[in-house]
C-alpha cells in the first residue's frame, strides 16, 4: 500500500484557493498510487481559531464535492481538516472522503490550551479505517501529544497512526520524537503530515515525515517547501 502526506501552505479563511491546493495535491497523490493522502490540521480552512465560526464546514458540506469526485474518479481516501460544526458544537475535524461518495469524520480529542475558546472535544467520531491490510487510526495534532490517544489506538489493532497537524518550529522536534516512540512502542507505523509558510500569524514547521513500527524514520520532508511525501509500507 502507497500513502501520502501533503505538506502545503494554505491562505487563512481562503476556502476556494485552499481548496484548489487539495485537488492539485489529492491528484497528484493518485498519480504516485497513493490509497490515502493525509492533510493537516484545518488545512481546508488554515488554523483558526476567533474567526472559525465564519468558515465552518457542516457535515454534508457540498464545499467538499471536488474531493469527492477525485476519491471517486481515483479510488482515493483524501483526509482534510476543516472546523465542523455538528449539532450546535463547533469540533476541529477531519473529513474522511472516500471513495463511493462515503464521507466520515473524526473530531479531535484532546484540544490544545487556548482552543477551548471556540472548539468543543469530542469522543463521538472516532472511525477506524481498513484500508489494504491496514487499520488506521486517525490524530489532529494535540491528540497526538497525550498518551491515551496512541495507546487507545493500538488497542483497537491499529497498524497504521496518521496525524495532521500544525507544528510550529518550537514544536516539531518534540512531535518528531514522540511519533517515533509511540510506533516502536505500538508497533505501528506512523505518518505526519504539516503545513509550511504561515497560518494563524504562526510560522509553520514542515517536516511531514514517516515511520516503520520500528520507530525508524523513513523519510522527512523539508522545512519550507510544498511537497508531497509518499511511502510504500
Amino acid at each position: 500500500m502507497i500513502v501520502a502526506a501533503a505538506q502545503i501552505k494554505v491562505q487563512d479563511g481562503n476556502i476556494g484557493a485552499n481548496m484548489a491546493i487539495h485537488c492539485q495535491y489529492a491528484n497528484m497523490a493518485a498519480d504516485k498510487g497513493a490509497s490515502i493522502v493525509l492533510f493537516p490540521e484545518m488545512s481546508l480552512t488554515g488554523y483558526l481559531r476567533e474567526e472559525a465560526q465564519q468558515h465552518k464546514f457542516a457535515v454534508g458540506d457540498v464545499r467538499l464535492q471536488p474531493l469527492q469526485q477525485i476519491a471517486d474518479e481515483r479510488n482515493i481516501i483524501i483526509v482534510s481538516g476543516a472546523p465542523i460544526e455538528i449539532g450546535k458544537q463547533l469540533h476541529i475535524g477531519a473529513f474522511i472522503i472516500q471513495p463511493d461518495n462515503k464521507v466520515d469524520i473524526y473530531t479531535k480529542r484532546f484540544l490544545h490550551p487556548g482552543e477551548e475558546v471556540a472548539f468543543e472535544p469530542s469522543l463521538a467520531h472516532n472511525p477506524t479505517l481498513q484500508l489494504d491490510g491496514e487499520t488506521i487510526s486517525i490524530a489532529i495534532c494535540a491528540d497526538t501529544a497525550n498518551p491515551r490517544h496512541p495507546m487507545e489506538a493500538a488497542a483497537n489493532n491499529a497498524t497504521l497512526y496518521i496525524a495532521g497537524v500544525f507544528d510550529s518550529p518550537n514544536g516539531v522536534t518534540e512531535s518528531h520524537e514522540r511519533l517515533s516512540r509511540y510506533a516502536k512502542q505500538y508497533k505501528m507505523k506512523v505518518l505526519y503530515t504539516n503545513f509550511v509558510g504561515t497560518t494563524y500569524n504562526s510560522p509553520a514547521a514542515g517536516q511531514s515525515a514517516a515511520w516503520n513500527n520500528e520507530g525508524e524514520l523513513l523519510q522527512v520532508l523539508t522545512t519550507d517547501k510544498e511537497d508531497l511525501l509518499v511511502i510504500e509500507l
